[in-house]
């Protein structure tokens, strides 16, 4: 009895041990992250579906057919939830993670969305869309995509989208990069994240990836291997943006210049109510219209295409030089980008015919990093002929994808 009761006090001595051990050890392989929130599988695609959808696509637009030959493999596209600071505030915002179904190392392409005001729009709520199915595919190339929803959609749909406002966007694509570094093949077994960063976008998107492309060179380097960026069609110099619209008598989209006074207002970037800008009625107009239900196209039919009557005669008259507006000058000025001497192979695209972002601010910002002291040997610039700013797209974008793959694939 006396070896029985033994035997049952060590048994119940090993068994505690045990839970405490296991108890120990979940504990310690229980992961802390700093972005990442969560994730779920929301589309796959096999490779098989990725071929057809290109050689559909490619009937239409014969570029697509460049990028068949480099369909690797099957992916699986995730939305992905995490953290990023606004405004001094913490939330969370979301984005796409497109991951090749394939085990391996893959670098980390970033993609910047362009003008977007739908919510229901944003990737991670359609990530079934033609158009961005067209961008999660890249994943099947042999990279991990991000598509950030860029904050004011998705999961931060409560807040403004900070539409061309730089250090709102660019925080938010940065701390998208951090998540992916963090999580890695702990929230995708067999998956691993190269420090190898290829930067993508158009229109918004292009402003937003060359705006991505500074930061990390200048100021996350040690974080961040970037290798290669192409932006298209981005209006790299707001001001001059806003300075064209100003010297003619229509511009084909109000909604942008709408867009941006509601961000910058909501933003603090500057302090002139929008009737000092806007003629009534549409001065009263804009706060509604940025509410996430409107499409562009919505927007534009609220407004004028007639620069006279939809601006205020006194903004421009003194919008280049009158004291009142010093505060939209300035902060235009500050959330545009300015050239730098960059080590980074850069592509600038643009379509020749583009009324909406005038191609002279490509041709603009590819003159001014050459002189910044940029090598022409690796900064690049692709004008595509008898093509408009929606027509540019897809050109403008395989143009830019063939570049940046070239590149990781001459490594």
């Amino acid at each position: 009895m006396k070896i029985k009761r033994s035997l049952l006090k060590l048994s119940f001595l090993a068994a505690l041990l045990l839970v405490i051990s296991y108890s120990c050890k979940k504990e310690d392989s229980a992961k802390t992250y700093s972005y990442f929130v969560s994730k779920k599988l929301v589309v796959e695609f096999k490779k098989d579906y990725i071929t057809s959808m290109l050689d559909l696509a490619s009937i239409q637009i014969p570029e697509v057919a460049g990028i068949k030959s480099r369909i690797i493999s099957d992916i699986n596209v995730y939305k992905v939830v995490y953290k990023t600071t606004i405004n001094g505030n913490e939330i969370n915002a979301s984005g796409l993670m497109c991951v090749p179904a394939t085990s391996g190392d893959y670098p980390v392409l970033s993609f910047q969305n362009g003008t977007n005001t739908v919510n229901s729009d944003a990737p991670s709520l359609s990530p079934s869309s033609y158009t961005h199915q067209l961008i999660e595919v890249i994943a099947s190339m042999g990279y991990v995509v991000l598509f950030a929803d860029y904050p004011g959609f998705g999961e931060s749909s409560q807040i403004p989208h900070p539409y061309l406002v730089k250090e709102p966007t660019v925080r938010s694509l940065v701390d998208f990069l951090y998540t992916a570094k963090e999580i890695g093949s702990s929230e995708f077994p067999g998956i691993s994240f190269k420090n190898e960063y290829y930067l993508l976008g158009y229109s918004q998107g292009g402003w937003a990836t060359f705006a991505l492309d500074k930061a990390l060179e200048t100021n996350y380097g040690s974080d961040f291997s970037v290798k290669g960026t192409s932006c298209g069609a981005g209006s790299y110099n707001i001001l001059q943006l806003l300075e064209s619209m100003l010297n003619n008598q229509t511009y084909p989209v109000p909604a942008y210049l709408a867009y941006i006074v509601n961000a910058y207002t909501a933003y603090n970037q500057f302090t002139n109510p929008a009737s000092d800008i806007f003629n009534a009625p549409y001065a009263s107009k804009i706060s509604s219209l940025f509410t996430g239900q409107l499409t562009l196209d919505q927007i534009d039919s609220q407004l004028t295409t007639s620069i006279p009557d939809l601006l205020n005669p006194d903004f421009i008259s003194g919008f280049a030089t009158a004291s009142k507006y010093s505060s939209v000058r300035d902060a235009l000025n500050n959330n545009s980008i300015t050239a730098w001497h960059s080590s980074i192979p850069v592509l600038f695209t643009h379509g020749e015919k583009d009324t909406e972002v005038d191609p002279v601010s490509t041709e603009n910002i590819f003159n001014e990093m050459i002189a910044a002291g940029t090598s022409p040997d690796i900064c690049k610039k692709i004008i595509v002929a008898n093509v408009d700013h929606s027509a540019g797209a897809i050109p403008c974008m395989i143009s830019g994808l063939l570049f940046l793959d070239n590149l990781k694939n001459s490594k």
